[in-house]
């Protein structure tokens, strides 16, 4: 009777090692002082600072999230090396929603046989997205699951773990009739709504991934691949200015559902937000994929961001102000695009 090994049931432990020692540079590029362990343990250990008085009353803030169909966009251009930027994008862009810090960051790769040069990239990208989020990638798990996963296919999962002072706490209980609706730029799709995105380029208009729009001016995979934009850095930039005076009142991921669906996450009861369609630029990737795909309006707003990644809602006096800021110090181009009326928490358009 023949001796069965792992490798016959699809793992080769082998592979798995070379795999983790591929990704083990990009794990340390990312660590400060705080991480207090290396890479292997059963667990990662990270210092708090509480101690050094680093924080007075601090409060513990967990984001998990994945990248969705855009996976299957990066399967199709053998390109893999920018998705881990989304993945980290998806959970910190969320945390920071309450006016956290991230400080730590793991994930889940689960792939249906052991590639050392996939998982190279993978993680390249989850290590940039961390340094660019000012996190560390402190651990995570590769799953080879060869019953699970069809060849060429694979999953990403990303946890966030970050902290806020229970003072500074940004949860919308402060929003009020007469606050401003600040949006800042997305990088185009981010992470939502590739299945539809997907279906009008891929099945509708039967292109592949490296076809040239030229109403893009780039291939459609190309386009479709533009990672999430990160709005840690400069968020904190105006919470470590703006915090203390109390003018920053909501801050709100449009991720999935869009506008309408994201920001009355952070409204009290009591306001609404009235949103000026046309009070920003749309991307032309928006506007290709409504006319090419024949969706409303409606639709178009409810499943992608339409140009805005992320919304801070802020006191009137204050908002000329930090429009610049964010402009011109931070680079990302924002727009007044409503303001807060008294109603029903929800988005209405004029």
């Amino acid at each position: 009777m023949a001796k069965l090994t792992y490798r016959d049931a699809g793992l080769d432990l082998e592979l798995y090692e070379q795999a983790l020692a591929g990704i083990v540079p990009f794990l340390k590029r990312t660590h400060s002082s705080r991480v207090l362990d290396g890479f292997g343990g059963f667990a990662s250990l990270f210092d708090l600072g509480i101690r050094k008085k680093k924080y007075r009353d601090p409060i513990l803030v967990t984001c998990t999230d994945g990248v969705g169909t855009k996976l299957k966009v990066a399967s199709m251009m053998g390109k893999h090396d920018t998705v881990g930027i989304d993945l980290v994008a998806m959970s910190v862009n969320d945390a920071l929603c309450t006016g956290a810090e991230p400080l730590t960051f793991l994930d889940y790769i689960a792939l249906p046989k052991d590639d050392p040069a996939l998982i190279r990239d993978l993680v390249k990208g989850i290590s940039d997205g961390c340094l660019e989020a000012g996190c560390s990638l402190v651990g995570g798990e590769t799953a080879i699951l060869p019953d699970f996963y069809k060849p060429g296919d694979y999953d990403m999962a990303g946890f966030c773990a970050g902290i806020v002072e229970r003072d500074r706490i940004v949860d919308g209980r402060a929003v009020e009739v007469g606050d401003v609706v600040l949006g800042l730029a997305s990088s185009g799709l981010h992470s939502n709504g590739y299945s539809l995105a997907r279906k009008v380029a891929f099945d509708h208009l039967k292109l592949k991934a490296n076809d040239r729009v030229e109403e893009l001016g780039t291939t459609i995979g190309e386009e479709l691949l533009t990672p999430t934009r990160i709005y840690v850095k400069p968020i904190h930039a105006l919470l470590d200015r703006y915090g203390k005076k109390g003018v920053i009142h909501g801050l709100a991921h449009i991720t999935g559902e869009g506008l309408p669906g994201n920001v009355p996450r952070v409204l009290p009861k009591g306001c609404k937000a009235v949103l000026r369609k046309g009070s920003w630029p749309v991307q032309p990737i928006f506007s290709w994929l409504q006319k090419n795909g024949g969706i409303d309006d409606d639709e178009m707003f409810t499943v992608f961001n339409m140009g805005i990644g992320f919304t801070v809602i802020v006191a009137p006096k204050a908002a000329d102000k930090i429009q610049q800021r964010l402009h011109e110090d931070h680079g990302i181009p924002t727009y007044i695009i409503g303001e807060i009326k008294k109603g029903k928490p929800s988005v209405t358009w004029k």
